[in-house]
């Protein structure tokens, strides 16, 4: 292979890996027809029920723009139903249906065991993460500075 201007960007191997992550979960996760974005907004619900969009939205890192058609699907999927906050009328609580109750132990196997199904993730796994989770802090503290 080449060296080419693509392929000596960092960027161009996170852009590639997280692609490769979305397709291997869309084959996981296509017996609960449900898409990879579906599933961050289970696991953030799984982690914490009941939270409003605009929450949701900041712990996945999405605009309420694309957040929402998302929430609608689970919503008519029965995943996840709305109610009114009380504490604020203007915005809505999403929570977890027993459906989605039911199935997270589940749907966790199944993820389980396809990430781990190769010894790669269980033995290069956290250090990979703690070096992506360093790369988005210091990316995301350069848009901030970019901002003001």
């Amino acid at each position: 292979m080449t060296t080419s201007k693509l392929n000596t960007q960092l960027c161009f191997e996170v852009y590639k890996a997280a692609n490769q992550f979305s397709k291997l979960y869309a084959k996981t996760l296509l017996p609960y027809e449900l898409t990879y974005p579906q599933y961050l907004v289970l696991l953030t619900l799984w982690d914490e029920d009941g939270l409003t969009s605009t929450e949701i939205c900041d712990r996945i890192g999405v605009s309420i723009g694309t957040l929402n058609p998302i929430l609608q699907k689970l919503i008519d999927k029965k995943w996840l139903y709305k109610t009114l906050s009380q504490k604020d009328r203007r915005a809505s609580i999403l929570s977890l249906t027993d459906k989605a109750k039911n199935a997270e132990e589940e749907i966790q196997t199944q993820i389980m065991e396809k990430m781990c199904c190769f010894d790669f993730l269980p033995e290069q796994g956290p250090e990979l993460k703690q070096k992506l989770q360093e790369l988005n802090a210091f990316l995301s503290m350069m848009n901030r500075e970019e901002s003001l």
